[in-house]
């Protein structure tokens, strides 16, 4: 495994507009026209920036995987990314909407620094092939060495055995026209 860098910015992109085209909590956050490609791009070029920013960026040694992680002591607002998030992404009819859904996950974040595991994602020509799984216990080695726990959330049911396999439970479970499981790993357990 790899820490990515700036100028893996386009290929990470990639992989997680691919992998995420279909995946409905993206397509709940990103407005529905005819630009939807091009919004999902911009959602990851938002998430690689602030991944980079203020969490780490994780690529298989082939770079046809990515794993994008947040510190939340360490993150911050960036009025103008997340303005262009807003125009270029959401579409600014549905920002209050956006922030609700956020705004919600976020009260079921601990007041303690955490992990958050924003976005995994192999590249869909590739998957099954264990890439995923090399990376996921990358964030939770990187994680365990910081004694963090981790939480994610998940809309596609599929990911759920894979996610408790790897010692994440479901806490929450959020009604938004699809349903979103919100998971947490406690920091300190041993696989």
């Amino acid at each position: 495994m790899i820490k990515a860098e700036i100028k893996d910015k386009p290929r990470v992109v990639e992989i997680l507009s691919n992998s995420f085209k279909a995946n409905k909590s993206v397509n709940y956050v990103v407005k529905q026209d005819s630009k939807v490609d091009r919004r999902i791009n911009r959602l990851m070029e938002y998430s690689f920036d602030m991944c980079n920013a203020f969490g780490e960026i994780w690529m298989d040694n082939e770079k046809n995987g990515c794993a994008l992680i947040l510190w939340s002591d360490q993150k911050r607002m960036v009025p103008l990314w997340d303005a262009k998030l807003a125009f270029g992404s959401i579409g600014i009819t549905r920002a209050f909407k956006v922030l609700k859904r956020e705004a919600f996950i976020k009260q079921n974040h601990p007041n303690e620094p955490f992990c958050y595991l924003w976005f995994i994602g192999v590249d869909p020509k590739i998957q099954r092939k264990g890439i995923g799984g090399k990376l996921i216990k990358e964030v939770l080695k990187v994680c365990d060495k910081k004694n963090l726990s981790i939480y994610l959330e998940t809309s596609t049911l599929t990911n759920i055995p894979w996610y408790q396999k790897n010692g994440f439970e479901i806490f929450e479970k959020i009604d938004l026209g699809y349903e979103l499981f919100l998971l947490k790993r406690d920091k300190g357990i041993d696989q």
